[in-house]
């Protein structure tokens, strides 16, 4: 699959760079923003081969692939560490790409979930999950210096949601996975219901792959997990329920660093605040 590159920026030494691709799994073009840091270039120019660790990073409702370079503030440390992140954009988008009649910011375009659509008309492009999972990561892999074997997972909300369904659903793909406010029982709140419902069918029962407070019930093993949460986030309550979450980890003994951060919200000043504790806990763990 050939890459287009839409921009570049230097950055703390390295490049915050931009491309887009046509998606056979998800029957669109696709962007997505990738940070190589210093050593990746240095590398290059010596004609270095070095593969290096990456952290795929899954943004929220309404977001794309640019939010989280803008705002997280991840590239000084990235660099220091000689990371990579990668951020896809969190739907299919374009032309012919179905969106909700209404234009609902919680269904459709910029909100795919992170599943594989079985419904029509979602199934056409809405396969989001396998584009994560495989589709993406292999394109990676292809053109950039990135070591297959040391590879994480960290997203914030929905993004939360689809790191934390991925990692429990491929523990042998990721060394780590973390989230900022993750929808963790999305069968038990409204942006669940409806995105699962449109998304899956009337069967909740086929929602269970999708819901990361079902999934850790039966997860073949243990990877490092890191949840942070904003005391002051206006959907702890009705959307969020990472109680339930814990409540099902604890029951098979699944052990989870949990960290309810007072006075802050759901917004990126929340993820900026403590994004870097996220790098280091991803860090030690891809032995960096």
């Amino acid at each position: 699959m050939s890459l287009k590159k839409i921009a570049s920026y230097a950055s703390f030494g390295g490049e915050q760079q931009r491309f887009s691709h046509q998606s056979q799994r998800l029957n669109c073009s696709m962007n997505f923003a990738i940070y190589l840091p210093p050593i990746a270039l240095s590398n290059s120019a010596t004609n270095t081969i070095e593969k290096l660790p990456v952290l795929y990073w899954l943004s929220g409702l309404t977001c794309n692939d640019e939010n989280f370079i803008h705002k997280a503030g991840a590239q000084r440390l990235a660099a220091q560490l000689g990371l990579i992140i990668v951020c896809p954009d969190t739907s299919p988008r374009g032309e012919g790409v179905m969106d909700d009649a209404q234009a609902a910011y919680d269904l459709g375009l910029g909100a795919g979930f992170y599943v594989n659509a079985s419904e029509d008309p979602w199934q056409a492009n809405y396969q989001m999950y396998d584009y994560i999972v495989h589709e993406l990561p292999a394109l990676i892999a292809e053109n950039f210096p990135v070591n297959a074997g040391a590879q994480a997972i960290s997203g914030h909300s929905m993004g939360g949601h689809g790191a934390l369904t991925i990692a429990l659903k491929n523990p042998d793909k990721y060394r780590s996975v973390s989230a900022f406010a993750p929808i963790t029982a999305p069968m038990q709140c409204a942006w669940g219901i409806k995105a699962l419902g449109a998304y899956l069918g009337e069967d909740s029962r086929r929602w269970q792959d999708y819901d990361a407070s079902c999934l850790v019930k039966i997860s073949t093993a243990k990877l490092p997990l890191l949840i942070d949460q904003g005391s002051e986030d206006q959907f702890l309550e009705s959307q969020l329920k990472p109680q339930l979450f814990l409540e099902a980890a604890k029951q098979v003994n699944y052990p989870v660093e949990y960290n309810l951060r007072q006075g802050y919200d759901h917004s990126y000043y929340f993820i900026a605040s403590f994004i870097e504790s996220h790098l280091h806990f991803h860090a030690r763990h891809l032995k960096l």
